[in-house]
């Protein structure tokens, strides 16, 4: 154990994984009041009830509460958000946006489910391409794939022109 005990950290709102070094997983939980200036990084689940103004990287799973608010960007396997992220989602396997929640900015992940009354204002990046894997297998980040723009040079689908001769008159009807 460290400086603080379980009651010490358990008052100031987080939960701390106390299994030691080399274990993985764990659920870390900013309190709802409570304010973390700076990136957070852990091996297990990140919930966010209060306010992060920084980065959060958790290899499982980043859980923005209802009123959590997230100012940086999200990079996890699995992301539900419930609350209010300003800043890029980038998920792994899949990213849920709660009814009421808001994400601005960027998603990229493999499955994508946003719930009626969820709002997303950014761009979506997805589908099972192997760069949308968070970390290469030497350890180095590697960035999803440009998304093709399509050209606005002539469109996808080509025109039809009807070819309709003039309407012509019937004798003697004056139409």
């Amino acid at each position: 154990m460290g400086i603080f005990g379980r009651k010490a950290a358990a008052d100031a709102g987080a939960m701390v994984d106390h299994r030691g070094p080399g274990t993985t997983g764990g659920l870390s939980i900013i309190g709802a009041g409570m304010t973390v200036r700076g990136d957070i990084e852990t091996a297990g689940v990140v919930k966010v009830e209060g306010t992060v103004d920084g980065h959060v990287n958790a290899k499982h799973q980043v859980l923005v509460a209802k009123g959590g608010v997230v100012h940086g960007d999200i990079e996890t396997r699995e992301a539900v958000i419930g609350g209010t992220v300003n800043g890029a989602v980038r998920a792994g396997d899949r990213v849920e946006i709660q009814s009421g929640a808001a994400v601005n900015g960027d998603i990229t992940t493999r499955r994508i489910a946003v719930a009626e009354g969820g709002s997303l204002n950014g761009q979506i990046r997805m589908g099972d391409q192997p760069a949308l894997e968070l970390k290469a297998s030497n350890g180095a980040r590697v960035e999803p794939r440009p998304v093709p723009q399509p050209s606005l040079s002539r469109p996808s689908v080509p025109v039809a022109r009807v070819a309709v001769p003039p309407r012509a008159t019937m004798p003697g009807t004056g139409h």
